[in-house]
């Protein structure tokens, strides 16, 4: 059980959740702003790249070429609460899916040619006994309870933006150690990034449309990323078929050739592209390195890898899918949350971590965008927040 489990179990369970929610509750609702306005803005709008600390010693974890790079096991600090992060090699790669493949939507092309540069992929999804360290404040709450000595690790991370208090309990009786988290917005997941970050001394962050795609193949030109039968599916995936309707806890199926668990199925993934009916035709015409669509609306972001809750067609390595209004249709607060989207229980997301640090002037294609920004200004105004 890990560290947080345990706090969790003896510190909360016994009153049960209710009571449980109420006292976090306390905790997180005045927290869009984590310090000061004018502090917290710097941390939450502004790169990690260009406030992070040293990194954490971690010798796995160091490599300044492709060929150095190898499978690594970060524990967040003060916690036993541990993510593997695996490497994947640069290439390149045909994004999208041919005509001819069986389930194919008009938004998978046309197949463009795309170059990606080696990063560490999450091996799993984002569980709950991570998420919920920062987004419900159980690493700042844990430090309180047990009277511990915060480093400045611990300081950094505490000035990035945290979550209001969610609606309801977000795993919806689901399960909570070891399954994926899930119903946040992609500005929070965004944040989580932020704050690992500042845990670590690494630059974490979510992957791209190209990058996500490219790591999910894992080498193949296949549907899948185990061939091209969706009666292979059972072995790999978790969905609509084989779910019994709910998550299940991660890395729990078969791998892909790369050893990253759940790409197919499970929960939906966020990524950082925004989303075109149009595919890739922006993109016809050369080779791209990189490539990225920023968002241009506070919905229509792009989820990759399909859920528990789809068929097999939506599984596949170059199907997408993408965030709607009806998201938020069960969440009464007003203004609505800018944290959790109550309806999308099937979209979760996991990290990526590039081999090469981007310069603070790269590294703001990745951060959060305009519309993410004034959304966040304006929610807290809204909730008589403090606002920089």
């Amino acid at each position: 059980m890990s560290q947080y489990s345990r706090f969790v179990k003896r510190y909360l369970r016994p009153a049960g959740w209710g009571v449980a929610f109420c006292f976090l509750g306390w905790f997180t609702s005045n927290a869009t702003w984590a310090q000061s306005p004018k502090e917290d803005m710097k941390r939450s709008q502004t790169p990690p790249v260009e406030w992070m600390l040293k990194p954490v010693e971690l010798p796995t974890a160091v490599a300044t070429t492709e060929a150095e790079m190898q499978p690594y096991t970060e524990r967040i600090g003060g916690t036993d609460v541990t993510f593997d992060m695996v490497p994947i090699p640069g290439g390149r790669f045909l994004m999208g899916s041919p005509e001819s493949e069986p389930g194919r939507r008009d938004d998978e092309g046309p197949q463009i040619e795309v170059e990606i540069e080696p990063l560490w992929m999450g091996k799993h999804e984002v569980t709950w006994d991570e998420f919920e360290l920062w987004g419900m404040g159980l690493d700042q709450q844990r430090r309180r309870v047990l009277g511990l000595t915060s480093t400045e690790y611990d300081d950094l991370a505490d000035t990035v933006s945290m979550p209001t208090k969610p609606y309801t309990d977000m795993t919806f009786g689901m399960g909570r150690d070891g399954y994926p988290a899930i119903c946040m917005t992609q500005l929070s997941a965004k944040m989580y990034c932020k704050w690992l970050s500042a845990k670590t001394g690494r630059f974490y962050r979510l992957p791209t449309e190209a990058e996500w795609e490219y790591a999910c193949r894992a080498g193949t030109t296949t549907a899948y990323s185990f061939g091209d039968d969706p009666d292979d599916l059972d072995d790999h995936a978790w969905y609509y078929d084989n779910s019994d309707d709910r998550y299940h806890q991660v890395g729990q199926k078969k791998p892909n050739p790369w050893g990253l668990y759940d790409m197919h199925g499970n929960v939906a993934e966020w990524v950082l592209d925004g989303y075109s009916p149009e595919g890739y035709k922006a993109f016809v015409g050369k080779a791209w390195k990189n490539p990225m669509a920023p968002p241009t609306e506070v919905f229509c972001r792009v989820v990759r890898g399909g859920s528990w809750f789809d068929d097999a067609d939506r599984l596949r390595s170059a199907a997408r899918s993408y965030s709607e209004e009806d998201w938020k249709s069960q969440d009464p607060q007003i203004p609505q949350s800018i944290w959790f989207m109550t309806d999308a229980d099937y979209v979760g997301f996991r990290v990526v971590r590039p081999l090469r640090t981007p310069t603070p002037k790269e590294a703001l294609r990745y951060d959060l965008d305009e519309i993410q920004k004034r959304d966040m200004i304006e929610y807290a105004a809204a909730k008589g927040l403090p606002t920089p």
